[in-house]
């Protein structure tokens, strides 16, 4: 299982890649792990305002759908289209090619409210 460092966690099991004003945002590898095959997902459109802990869409794999929750409050600038076609990239490289949203974030101090890789790690039990 994988726990990159340079990334921020939620015990929703988002992850955000802060680079300047923006933040890229998906689900860990824990989490396509437990989700199982991931065979839809429901994204936001451009524009859409998110609050920290918000669903900003779905997840939807063989064993269950799953909200997905914003890791902080933003506005959302991108999706990953890719995921319309080939949702399995959340299985197969979920910190890469399986990221979901990119948003310019409200307030970059929420980031101090999230789990590094270690508080992650220890929030799943491994």
């Amino acid at each position: 299982m994988n726990f990159p460092e340079n990334l921020k966690y939620t015990k929703d099991h988002e992850w955000i890649l802060v680079s300047g004003e923006t933040g890229t945002i998906g689900i860990t590898d824990y989490a396509q792990g437990e989700l199982g095959d991931v065979v839809f997902v429901e994204l936001p459109t451009v524009g859409k305002e998110v609050k920290a802990h918000d669903s900003f869409g779905s997840i939807e794999a063989v064993k269950a759908v799953s909200d997905l929750f914003a890791p902080v409050s933003g506005t959302i600038t991108e999706v990953n289209k890719d995921l319309e076609k080939s949702p399995e990239l959340v299985n197969k490289d979920p910190y890469g090619k399986g990221w979901m949203v990119k948003m310019k974030l409200a307030d970059p101090s929420e980031i101090g409210n999230l789990l590094n890789a270690a508080g992650y790690k220890s929030h799943v039990g491994q």
